[in-house]
Order: C-alpha cells, then structure tokens, then sequence
C-alpha cells in the first residue's frame, strides 16, 4: 500500500493512499519504522 508522510508543525503524520490518516510519529525515521511493521 502507498503511503505519505507529511510535516506537520513539528511532527510527521502518515497517509494512506486514498489520504486517511494512518498514525503520527516524531520524525520521518520513526514513520519509516512503524510502516515497515506493518508491512
């Protein structure tokens, strides 16, 4: 599944492909990590 992550004051946010929120995370490192155990 595709996903983005987006700078959002200070933290990312992850989206999924059709642009649902997925989860928050610290820092782009962080997002990486969590979307590798998912996939």
């Amino acid at each position: 599944m595709d996903y983005s992550i987006v700078w959002v004051r200070g933290h990312v946010e992850v989206y999924d492909w059709a642009g649902r929120f997925c989860f928050s995370a610290d820092n782009e490192r962080e997002a990486r990590e969590e979307l590798a155990l998912t996939a």
